[in-house]
């Protein structure tokens, strides 16, 4: 069963190894260089803005980007050790929030022990049967004399053999190590698209037994989200489909595009009302969202869906601040930046956007229609966009115009009558008559409402 918590949640992404400012690449031989200390400052900022929830990016010990795992039982020396991250696990529990870690179990990187063991002894190595379709037949691309499986051709990303008992032990031991040190909440499952349904299941089994409040998200691109999240394997996904329709609805306006997608997935008859997704508009593998908005002023409509549409929204670093960054044809690096908070408090190119996240954070906590509502479409139109969150009696209705002048729009309720107070813009209100109710929505703006009782 999908933890409580989660419903309520509200998450802040961190890519520590950009925000920390470590190396790009892990000198085995040097000492741990504590930079988690440098998220400390963080903990403040991330709680004003209404966020209690961590996700946490790769943090063990790597090659290089954190997904090319080399241990999993070491906290990754550029960032500290594993007692730096329990003091910082802590801290981050000490103020009530939730931390939940990535999983990196469907590859490994080059430099994996059991993986060097096969390079150093072939086919006499005790390993060899740890990795996916590892042959001695063939050459690698990298010169090997055996050839393996790659996460999407990436050959410095070794897969492994997700079915094998000892590699399943190594990890669920893992998995057991981070609950016990850190007491973590969760995990978000990279490349869970690419991971054996039994193992999911497995993995599921292993942790939900013994901590029923724990929390799975994998990551998945394409797909049925059903056949990730179920009962069985994950409680959640990424939401890849509404991210598209999130920011192309405003680029192209084209509210269709996104309105489409939500009553698909939460309408009447959406195929994943059951489920909480985890939705965002960014994260360290696109382009940041203020990249690919020509007109920043549209940030503002945007966060506004995000944090009022059904499912668990994120927020990633520094895009609170309507930051820039796109993906550079040989690295990710531009999207996973060193930020410096009192710089970015200082000189944020869109300083009023973090007061609005704050107050969508705030809205959204204060009703449990928009963290658990059922969702129903009220209008769609190129640049207006309008929907209805409602459970146990509590109804909020949000209205949406990405176009630069306030337009006027005709909604038709399931009320007959009542008063609408708008609790996003001070002064707002709205009389039901005969189901219908007329507003004008800001440019680039909207409503949040609900009647007053």
């Amino acid at each position: 069963m999908t933890p409580q918590w989660t419903k309520d949640a509200i998450f802040y992404h961190i890519y520590p190894l950009g925000l920390c400012g470590a190396p790009t690449h892990n000198d085995f031989y040097q000492p741990a260089t504590f930079c988690l200390e440098r998220l400390y400052p963080w903990l403040d900022h991330i709680q004003s803005l209404g966020t209690n929830a961590i996700y946490l990016g790769p943090i063990f010990q790597s090659s290089s980007h954190g997904y090319d795992t080399v241990d999993y039982y070491q906290v990754d020396r550029r960032l500290g050790d594993n007692q730096a991250m329990q003091r910082f696990a802590q801290a981050v529990h000490g103020r009530g929030m939730r931390l939940v870690l990535d999983g990196v179990f469907n590859h490994v990187g080059r430099e994996f022990w059991a993986f060097k063991d096969v390079l150093s002894l072939g086919e006499n190595s005790a390993f060899r049967d740890w990795f996916h379709h590892l042959r001695f037949d063939e050459r690698s691309p990298k010169g090997d004399p055996f050839n393996y499986d790659a996460w999407h051709g990436h050959y410095d990303l070794v897969k492994l053999n997700l079915t094998h008992p000892h590699v399943r032990a190594h990890l669920f031991d893992a998995v057991a190590m981070w609950v016990e040190q850190f007491s973590i909440d969760g995990l978000r499952l990279d490349a869970a698209d690419s991971i054996d349904l039994n193992f999911l299941r497995a993995l599921h089994d292993f942790i939900k037994n013994r901590h029923p409040d724990f929390w799975l998200m994998g990551e998945v691109v394409h797909g049925d989200y059903r056949d990730w999240a179920n009962p069985q394997t994950l409680d959640s996904v990424t939401n890849y489909e509404t991210y598209k329709g999130l920011y192309s609805s405003l680029l192209e306006g084209n509210y269709f595009e996104i309105a489409y997608a939500l009553e698909r997935q939460f309408g009447s008859n959406g195929i994943y009302r059951d489920l909480g997704l985890y939705n965002f508009v960014d994260n360290h593998d696109v382009d940041r969202v203020a990249s690919k908005l020509k007109n920043p002023a549209l940030l503002f409509p945007l966060y506004l869906l995000l944090f009022t549409m059904p499912g668990i929204p994120s927020v990633y670093y520094g895009s609170e601040w309507g930051i820039e960054g796109k993906k550079d044809k040989w690295t990710d690096a531009p999207l996973r930046p060193f930020l410096e908070l009192h710089q970015m408090e200082a000189q944020a190119p869109q300083p009023d956007l973090i007061r609005v996240i704050q107050q969508l954070a705030a809205l959204r906590k204060g009703s449990i229609a928009l963290r658990e509502g059922d969702y129903d479409q009220l209008l769609v139109a190129n640049r207006q966009f309008a929907f209805s969150r409602q459970k146990d009696g509590s109804q909020v209705i949000v209205a949406l115009n990405s176009a630069p002048q306030s337009v006027e729009i005709e909604l038709n309720l399931s009320r007959e009558s009542g008063e609408l107070e708008d609790r996003l813009n001070a002064g707002g209100c709205f009389s039901v008559q005969r189901h219908r109710v007329k507003m004008k929505i800001p440019p680039m703006w909207g409503r949040i409402l609900s009647f007053i009782p």
